[in-house]
């Protein structure tokens, strides 16, 4: 039985007319918005208003006692009725959208749908609760599988026991009434938001790589321990004061200048070019090695004469003879060493003779 538009403002009517002796703001507000909930009423369900919610003076008598002019128990009734009906309204609004979506799944409901994945869930719960004794036993990252103390076979072994729980609370679910229905509920939800808890841990560990059953590298940069940096040029020579860059003119900075003996007072340490230490560069070029000469020869060996002794002065010598060296005080006996004299020339070129000493 359908419920008319006119049957309703009647209804409406009868109730005003019950309310006439309250002031009328009173009333205003009592039956404000009653046209619009007898009209939900009436589409939650078939039957009249009058089956549905009684006589509009019994219906009055619930909003007078509901604004407090009337009994206290027919105001609790009144409070309890508005409930219902509130949970009603909530329930017929479900059930519009739970029609809607059925489509959409191939079904005439999602709930019918939803319901086929009853034993889905039920694997799913014993999963959630395995690893949530995962969590509270273990220190360590979750992983993909129940463990127990880090133990994987144990784990293993109570997931499996409670799989079998949960199928059998899972057939036995709708027997349920009061209280262990809204705990079984509550621990579902309970379940929900720690898997999503677990999710959101697992992402995290993903995204920084340092997820469960990975393990890190730690690469060490060979240049950490450069202490000096000794540029050679093409001749093998140590090249001082030199700079280095990178491909985008940066400059390179290694080691850093730790000579005790290097003393530059005016130069910045970081503007230094390369070496810092000159004296310990690795490759330096050495003489070549000569072979010694016998004593008395008075050629050094790299074929220029010989130093002379310390307070010794060095006699003119010809071309082709070899110089002597006169000690202080002690003339050199006539006779016993030739010494050329400078000859002078004459006309012509022709040489003069010339004396002695």
């Amino acid at each position: 039985m359908t419920v008319t538009g006119q049957e309703i403002t009647d209804y409406v009517e009868r109730v005003r007319t019950a309310l006439a002796d309250l002031p009328p703001q009173v009333r205003e507000e009592l039956t404000e918005d009653l046209p619009e909930h007898l009209a939900e009423v009436a589409a939650e369900a078939d039957g009249s208003l009058v089956d549905r919610l009684g006589t509009p003076e019994a219906y009055a008598a619930e909003l007078r006692a509901a604004a407090g002019a009337g009994d206290p128990a027919a105001g609790r009734r009144a409070l309890e009725r508005r409930i219902a009906t509130m949970l009603g309204r909530a329930r017929a609004r479900v059930d519009r959208v739970d029609a809607r979506l059925g489509p959409l799944f191939g079904h005439a409901t999602a709930g019918e749908f939803l319901r086929l994945l009853r034993p889905a869930w039920w694997v799913a719960r014993a999963y959630l609760v395995a690893m949530l004794l995962t969590a509270l036993s273990t220190d360590g990252p979750l992983g993909l599988l129940p463990r127990l103390d880090d133990h994987m076979f144990v784990g293993l072994l109570v997931f499996a026991g409670l799989v079998c729980g949960s199928v059998w609370l899972g057939r036995r679910t709708p027997e349920l009434r009061s209280w262990r229905r809204w705990a079984l509920h509550a621990s579902s939800a309970v379940l929900a938001l720690f898997a999503i808890a677990a999710v959101a841990n697992v992402d995290d560990q993903a995204r920084s790589g340092y997820g469960y059953g990975y393990e890190t590298t730690s690469v060490q940069n060979p240049y950490d321990q450069v202490q000096d940096v000794y540029v050679y040029d093409s001749e093998g020579r140590l090249v001082e004061n030199a700079r280095l860059f990178d491909q985008n003119g940066t400059p390179i900075r290694l080691g850093w200048p730790s000579c005790d003996d290097l003393v530059l007072p005016d130069v910045n340490p970081v503007q230094r070019g390369y070496p810092y230490c000159p004296q310990q560069a690795p490759f330096r070029p050495h003489p070549p090695a000569v072979a010694p000469l016998p004593p008395g020869s008075g050629v050094s060996p790299g074929g220029s004469p010989s130093p002379t002794a310390p307070g010794v002065a060095p006699s003119p010598t010809a071309p082709g003879v070899a110089p002597t060296a006169t000690a202080p005080g002690n003339p050199v006996p006539t006779g016993s060493v030739p010494v050329a004299s400078p000859s002078v020339s004459g006309p012509a070129g022709v040489p003069l003779p010339t004396a002695t000493g």
